[in-house]
């Protein structure tokens, strides 16, 4: 591997970072906090260092798939490195490992947090730590390509390695050209929710923050109660739309956006990404109206429709203790973490479409078994999927379970009773944020052991990668000349 120019790539992005700490000042200064040196100061630190490391090193040659993975990986764990500078700094945040914890679940959109009382942070810090989603969400990797064109030299192999789904869905001939293409549609449908907000009652500071958690799918809000702190059907209903917006393929939007009004329902991804939805709503509805909540028909669909596209877009905000509904409820909404969201959207989980192609694969199987000279095609959307991705999908499931057991085992001999570890190793894994047990939506993770949160920060990384990207650093054949 080409050690010299993924660093090189880090430096440069460390500098990108830095000039995003500066977003937040304007808040800050506007609503008089002092945490305006600590975010002057970070990004003074962080520039620092990014400057000097891209001057040490040189961009020498094309990026393979190694240097890919490497770039990809590392540049999530320093940028969570550095992002968690203005906290510590200003002090809303004393200890390193929550402060790490806490930037890490923001760049990987998870939304898991340590905090217990989030409305006593600065403005200027709530804006960052709101922010550090939304530049996560499309991927910090992908946004470089968009506004850096020389890193389109070899970039196929970044934004392989980062935006999630079997396949990279590549909209143009050139990489640059696509993630120029993908953040345009972001930024343009983030604008588009922040203005809905506002018209809601929100104010710009909030109708922001939460944009970009919904936009991610990542959770993070500045009021304690999270969108339950809104009474607001008007504002509930917006973020629900966005949310589902943000969990779909947001190459749909792009060709909706150029024209072709039909893409969403000629994909059959997205189809059955609206009919889980509208099954898990449905059961959960029911059971929410005639055994746990008051016969009103109207505020129980909100709050259900509200909690399952939340956890099956992996956004993780909240608007009701679902701890407090039945097991069964519980357990639809453990199955949803697992689906999780559309390939090619800022959600999480194992993705539609995987499981989708597993339940083909299934039933390929059982068909051959009967036929055994049938010849069994899986198909997508009316086209043969190739044998590779077939492949790497049914890999993918497999490893992630692996891993998702070894977790849950691993956080269980810390002390945590099971639901805790099986919930906490979910939410983290596949970007959910709440989860299940102690870490339910009205608690948090600031009683997890350190060792626990280190544990939990790497699953949110695998999660965010989709897995593949960080197991690959660990082989011994990756490190092989």
């Amino acid at each position: 591997m080409h050690f010299i120019s993924v660093a090189h790539l880090l430096g440069l992005l460390l500098m990108f970072l830095a000039a995003a700490m500066l977003l937040p000042l304007p808040f800050s200064l506007y609503y008089g906090a002092e945490d305006y040196w600590a975010l002057i100061t970070s990004a003074g630190i962080t520039f620092f260092f990014g400057f000097l490391i891209h001057r040490l090193t040189a961009f020498k040659r094309d990026l393979r798939a190694r240097e890919g993975f490497a770039v990809v990986t590392f540049g999530w764990i320093i940028f969570s490195l550095f992002g968690g500078l203005p906290f510590l700094l200003s002090g809303s945040i004393s200890s390193f490992t929550d402060a790490y914890f806490e930037t890490m679940s923001g760049f990987t959109t998870t939304g898991a947090t340590i905090l217990t009382n989030i409305e006593q942070l600065p403005h200027g810090i709530l804006f960052w730590r709101s922010l550090t989603h939304w530049i996560g969400g499309m991927g910090i990797i992908v946004l470089s390509l968009a506004i850096l064109p020389f890193l389109g030299v070899g970039g196929m192999q970044l934004f392989k390695a980062e935006v999630p789904g079997p396949v990279a869905d590549k909209l143009t001939p050139r990489v640059t050209e696509t993630a120029k293409i993908l953040w345009s549609v972001y930024v343009l449908i983030s604008a588009a929710e922040a203005i809905l907000l506002m018209m809601g009652g929100m104010s710009l500071f909030e109708a922001l923050t939460h944009t970009f958690g919904t936009m991610a799918t990542g959770g993070y809000s500045t009021r304690n109660a999270s969108i339950g702190a809104y009474n607001s059907a008007y504002i509930h209903y917006v973020i629900i739309f966005f949310m589902v917006v943000a969990g779909s393929n947001f190459s749909l939007h792009y060709r909706f956006l150029r024209g072709d009004f039909w893409a969403y329902f000629r994909n059959k991804e997205f189809r059955y990404f609206l009919a889980i939805i509208g099954i898990a709503t449905l059961i959960i509805g029911l059971d929410t109206f005639f055994n746990q909540y008051s016969r009103n028909f109207a505020k129980t669909l909100q709050m259900t429709l509200f909690q399952v596209v939340s956890i099956v877009t992996t956004t993780g905000y909240g608007t009701a203790d679902f701890e407090q509904w039945s097991f069964s409820s519980q357990f639809v909404l453990l199955v949803l973490m697992f689906i999780g969201g559309c390939a090619g959207s800022t959600g999480g989980g194992m993705k539609v479409v995987r499981i989708y192609l597993l339940i083909k694969f299934m039933f390929g199987e059982i068909t051959r078994l009967i036929h055994p000279h049938a010849v069994v095609p899986v198909r997508l959307n009316n086209a043969p999927v190739p044998k590779e991705v077939a492949t790497n999908v049914l890999g993918f499931f497999v490893l992630s379970i692996l891993v998702y057991i070894l977790a849950v085992f691993t956080m269980a001999t810390m002390g945590l009773d099971m639901a805790t570890s099986f919930g906490a190793v979910a939410a983290t894994l596949w970007n959910i944020g709440p989860g299940l047990g102690d870490v339910g939506p009205t608690d948090n993770y600031a009683h997890i052991p350190i060792i626990g949160k280190w544990l939990l920060s790497l699953l949110m990384l695998m999660g965010r990668l989709e897995v593949y990207t960080v197991i690959v650093l660990l082989s011994p054949a990756y490190w092989r000349k």
